[in-house]
């Protein structure tokens, strides 16, 4: 396993459910839509999310959460800082989105 990427959004109250719907579409369909600078194939290994139904009520806000994965550091540099379909998605949530958090780890690394 490489780098694990989790996204949370939390979408503003205003933001009816169609928008929602479309943005998390959008949001897995990076997983297609970004292609590798070298190779022009999809680079991101999987991606999958939805919206929250966790029990516990520590969402503080947060209604949908996604994960995706990649092979290494470069792809997620890449991703991140580069790739025009994600840093198109990204701009496309300014006024949409009221709070977001990401974390990104290394499984098994502490």
């Amino acid at each position: 396993m490489g780098i694990i990427h989790i996204v949370l959004f939390e979408f503003k109250p205003t933001v009816g459910h169609k928008q929602v719907e479309d943005a998390c579409k959008r949001m897995l369909a990076l997983r297609d839509k970004c292609l590798h600078p070298t190779t022009q194939k999809p680079y991101v290994k999987s991606s999958v999310g939805g919206r929250d139904n966790s029990p516990e009520g520590h969402q503080g806000g947060f209604s949908h959460g996604f994960v995706s994965e990649f092979e290494n550091e470069e792809d997620r540099k890449y991703y991140l800082e580069k790739d025009p379909e994600q840093l198109a998605f990204v701009k496309s949530l300014e006024g949409i989105i009221q709070n977001v958090r990401v974390v990104d780890f290394e499984p098994g690394k502490f």
